[in-house]
């Protein structure tokens, strides 16, 4: 009887396991995050010799850096977005100094992410009008609070 039942243990076991057929089958996943360039407005309209200026350098970051790049901007408003504002609200050449150095915050973020407030969406806030030189703009937040997503 003892002998039986090791038999029928023995010749079951392979009965119930996987074959090599079915053993691993493929795998669909995206691995691709899905970035809509949609809202970008890639033309050369303009209404001055600044404005013109700042869509050519707008459109070379958007084009070279941006989009191939992807979305990985830590900051809220995203870099381009910053560039654009702030040549807004100052002027060309103003506007792209506090670029390049909100670039340069950029790449060093991991040595100096204590000192912005975040976004709900994960971001840190740093919008432009905290760097011009008009004191009634500046709104200093602690970097311990959530900004809401606007």
């Amino acid at each position: 009887m003892k002998f039986i039942l090791i038999l029928i243990t023995i010749f079951s076991i392979p009965a119930f396991s996987q074959t090599d057929w079915v053993k691993w089958e493929k795998a669909e996943y995206p691995y691709q995050i899905e970035y809509n360039t949609n809202h970008r407005n890639y033309s050369f309209e303009s209404t001055g010799a600044g404005d013109l200026i700042d869509k050519i350098f707008l459109n070379t970051y958007w084009f070279l850096i941006s989009d191939v790049d992807g979305d990985n901007c830590p900051f809220q408003p995203t870099c381009s977005s910053f560039l654009a504002q702030s040549v807004k609200e100052t002027n060309i050449f103003q506007g792209t100094l506090m670029f390049f150095d909100r670039f340069t915050r950029d790449v060093n973020i991991f040595k100096s992410k204590n000192h912005y407030p975040r976004v709900n969406t994960g971001r840190y806030f740093d919008p432009p009008s905290l760097y011009t030189l008009n004191a009634e703009k500046i709104n200093y937040i602690p970097s311990s609070e959530v900004v809401s997503d606007k």
